[in-house]
């Protein structure tokens, strides 16, 4: 139910405007959980920005972006997604970026009752991944190949 799960991704190189390479959990169903992260293509020399987004019961909506400090395309960097009954981290290279906190005592629902399994996938997204879908996908620039290294997972069962 809890734990972390970390992997290393050296992300795709040169123009992926348009595509996003996510590394997510996720339960299963229609009111499931999930945490992602998210890397927005980008066009040749842009920033790459990672979003994270938190989907309680089916509803995400809790987006949030930031530009990562580093090229990921040039080299391996870890991300990391730590849950438990109290908060959500999500880490790049051991560095909190997001937290998302248990607020069920406030009436806002939190993802603690259903496992998740761990993915990774590729897919276009053009009509809104890069510049709010201003910049389109280039297939010419295909195929779009992210490396993974060192996946693990920590979890342990809840005694909830």
């Amino acid at each position: 139910m809890f734990g972390r799960v970390n992997i290393q991704i050296k992300l795709v190189e040169g123009d992926s405007a348009g595509t996003v390479t996510a590394f997510y959990m996720s339960s299963e169903g229609p009111k499931h959980h999930e945490f992602d992260f998210e890397f927005l293509g980008n066009t040749t020399g842009e920033p790459y920005v990672v979003q994270t987004n938190v989907y309680v019961n089916g509803v995400g909506n809790r987006e949030q972006r930031l530009n990562l400090w580093f090229d990921p395309t040039k080299d391996f960097h870890s991300y990391s997604i730590l849950w438990n009954q109290r908060q959500v981290v999500f880490l790049v290279d051991d560095t909190p970026i997001r937290v998302h906190t248990n607020l069920e005592h406030k009436g806002i629902p939190y993802p603690k009752d259903q496992a998740m399994g761990v993915y990774s996938s590729i897919w276009n997204a053009d009509d809104w991944a890069t510049q709010g879908g201003r910049v389109k996908t280039d297939w010419s620039h295909a195929p779009f190949v992210a490396s993974y290294w060192g996946f693990e997972i920590n979890g342990c069962e809840c005694s909830c």
